[in-house]
C-alpha cells in the first residue's frame, strides 16, 4: 500500500445473512507499558460485556498492523473453508475444529452460540490471506499485539451498526491518549457490499439546548445560567449560555455516547451540583398516604387464618395447563385462563384461574411433614376480561386447604364460619348475609361440595376433593378445601 494513503476495509456481501456491519481505525505510534497494555484489553472486555451485549452486537479485534497489509477484506465463508492458527495455540485450525475445542473453554464456550448455527461463518483477511480474526470468537495469533506494539488497526464488526461505531469511538477516544501525537486517529477508509466509501471513525460532536429554568425546575436547585454552564462544562458537556439568557447551547462530544436525551444533561448538571447539596424540601400537594383497602383486608385475614391454625403458603402467579384444567378435570377454554406465549417451562404456560393446585402442589412438597396439614394462601387470580382495557381481570381469592387421613369437611365449615364471623356476615339469607347450598364441582366428590352465597351472589365453593385429583397432584389422602373471592366484602 503505498505510503500516505488511509487503509481499507472492503465488506463483501456473504457477511449480510451474518454480521453485516464493520468499522475500523488505526492508532499510530502508540507507547504501551504494562500498565496501559492491561487496562486497553481490560477496555476490550468491559465493552463487550455490557454495550456488545456479550459480543452479540459488537466484536471488537485489535491488531498489529506492522504485521499486516492492506487492504483489508471482510467476508464470511463456510466454517470449513477458514483454516488459521489462533490466538496463543501453536498450529493451525479449522473453524469448525475450533468451535470444538472452545466448546470447554471457561472464557470463549459463551459466545460459540452467535454464530455456531450458521451456514458461513465471518472472517476478516489481509491482502496476503492471513486471517486477522474469526468475529466473534477469537483473532488470529499473527497479528496478536505485544507491550512493544507501535501501530494499531482495530475493527469493531456486529449486527448493530450505530453500537459498533460507539464502541470505535470509545476505543480511539481513551487510548489516542497515548500516540505520540496525542489524541489523535487514523481514519480507515470502509466500502461496503453496494460500493458505498465510509470513513471511521466518525468521532461526532453534536449540540444540543437545553433551557435554564427547566434544569432548576428538574433538579430542585435555583442557579444562574452561567453557573450551569459551568457545572455542565466540569461533566465534560461544554456548554455556554446563548440567545435570551435562560438557553444553554451544550456541546456533546463522541465520548458521551449515553447522553440521548435532555434529561441526561439535567441528570449531569445535578451530579456535578452535588446531590447532597440540593435543599430537601416538603412536596407542594399535601397528602396523606392510605393503606390499598383490598390490601389491608388481606392483612386482617392472614393474621386469623394464622390465628385459626392454618399455616400461609406462597405460591407462583403463573403454572401449567394441567395445573388448572386436566388435573381438576376441567377443559382449559372453560377456565378463561390467560395463556403464556413463547413460554420458557412447561410450569409456567398459563396464568392462574384458581389458588388450589398451588396449594396441592405444596402439600405434595411437605408429604413427609406430620399430619393434618393445614394450609392458606391470599394471592391474585387472573381470567380474561374483555371489558379491561388489557384484556384481563385480577380477583384477590382465599383458599385453604385441610389434609389429612379422614376428610375433615367439617374444619374447612368451622374455617368459612370463623371468616364470616370476622366479616361481620350474619348466616341466613336476610340482611346480606351468607348461606352454602349443594352443588357440584368437577374438582370435589359427588354429593361433597357446596357453593357459598353471600347476599345472594355466589362467592366460591368447599368441599370433599375428588379421589381422582388427590391422585393427579401425587397426593394419599382425602383433602377438603374452600375458595372465596374476597372482593364483595369490600
Amino acid at each position: 500500500m503505498p505510503k500516505g494513503d488511509i487503509q481499507k476495509l472492503v465488506i463483501t456481501e456473504e457477511t449480510a445473512k451474518v454480521r453485516p456491519f464493520a468499522v475500523a481505525a488505526v492508532l499510530r505510534n502508540i507507547k504501551f507499558t504494562k500498565d496501559r497494555y492491561d487496562s486497553f484489553i481490560e477496555l476490550q472486555e468491559k465493552l463487550h460485556q455490557n454495550i456488545c451485549r456479550k459480543r452479540a452486537l459488537v466484536a471488537i479485534g485489535t491488531h498489529d498492523l506492522d504485521t499486516l497489509s492492506g487492504p483489508f477484506t471482510y467476508t464470511a465463508k463456510r466454517p470449513s473453508d477458514i483454516k488459521f492458527k489462533p490466538l496463543n495455540k501453536t498450529k493451525e485450525y479449522t473453524a469448525c475444529e475450533l468451535m470444538n475445542i472452545y466448546k470447554t473453554d471457561n472464557h470463549l464456550k459463551h459466545y460459540l452460540h452467535i454464530i455456531e448455527s450458521k451456514p458461513l461463518y465471518p472472517v476478516i483477511y489481509d491482502s496476503n490471506g492471513v486471517v486477522l480474526s474469526m468475529p466473534p470468537i477469537i483473532n488470529g495469533n499473527h497479528s496478536k499485539i505485544t507491550v512493544n506494539t507501535r501501530n494499531i488497526f482495530i475493527e469493531c464488526t456486529g449486527t448493530d451498526f450505530t453500537k459498533a461505531k460507539i464502541v470505535l469511538d470509545i476505543i480511539v477516544t481513551m487510548f489516542s491518549e497515548h500516540c505520540e501525537n496525542q489524541f489523535t486517529v487514523e481514519a480507515v477508509e470502509v466500502v461496503s457490499p453496494n460500493g458505498k466509501s465510509s470513513t471511521f471513525p466518525e468521532l461526532p460532536y453534536r449540540k444540543e439546548m437545553v433551557r435554564a429554568d427547566l434544569i432548576n425546575k428538574k433538579v430542585g436547585i435555583r442557579e444562574t445560567p452561567a453557573n450551569l454552564a459551568k457545572l455542565l462544562t466540569r461533566m465534560c458537556l461544554k456548554s455556554e449560555v446563548i440567545g435570551d439568557g435562560n438557553q444553554i447551547e451544550v456541546e456533546i462530544p463522541p465520548t458521551r455516547a449515553d447522553v440521548i436525551h435532555a434529561c441526561d444533561i439535567v441528570e449531569d448538571a445535578a451530579i456535578a451540583y452535588g446531590y447532597n447539596n440540593i435543599q430537601m424540601t416538603l412536596p407542594k400537594t399535601y397528602t396523606i398516604a392510605n393503606q390499598f383497602p383490598l390490601n389491608k383486608l388481606t392483612e386482617l385475614l392472614r393474621l386469623d387464618m394464622a390465628a385459626a391454625g392454618f399455616t400461609e403458603a406462597l405460591t407462583f402467579a403463573l403454572c401449567s395447563q394441567e395445573d388448572i384444567a386436566d388435573k381438576l378435570g376441567l377443559d382449559i377454554s372453560a377456565t378463561k385462563a390467560v395463556h403464556i406465549s413463547n413460554t420458557k417451562t412447561a410450569e409456567f404456560q398459563e396464568a392462574r384461574t384458581t389458588l388450589l393446585p398451588g396449594l396441592l402442589k405444596t402439600i405434595a412438597a411437605n408429604r413427609k411433614m406430620p399430619l393434618p396439614l393445614k394450609l392458606f394462601e391470599i394471592s391474585d387470580v387472573v381470567v380474561k376480561d374483555s371489558g379491561k382495557d388489557v384484556g384481563a381481570k385480577n380477583y384477590r381469592h382465599l383458599c385453604a386447604v385441610y389434609y389429612n387421613k379422614t376428610p375433615g369437611f367439617e374444619i374447612i365449615h368451622g374455617l368459612l364460619d370463623r371468616i364470616m364471623q370476622l366479616l361481620d356476615v350474619p348466616p341466613g339469607e336476610e340482611s346480606g348475609g351468607y348461606m352454602i347450598k349443594a352443588s357440584a364441582g368437577s374438582a370435589f366428590f359427588p354429593g361433597r361440595c357446596a357453593e357459598i352465597f353471600v347476599g345472594g351472589q355466589s362467592i366460591g365453593k368447599l368441599g370433599v376433593l375428588h379421589p381422582d385429583v388427590i391422585t393427579k397432584f401425587e397426593l394419599t389422602m382425602p383433602c377438603s378445601s374452600l375458595e372465596i373471592n374476597i372482593e364483595p366484602f369490600l
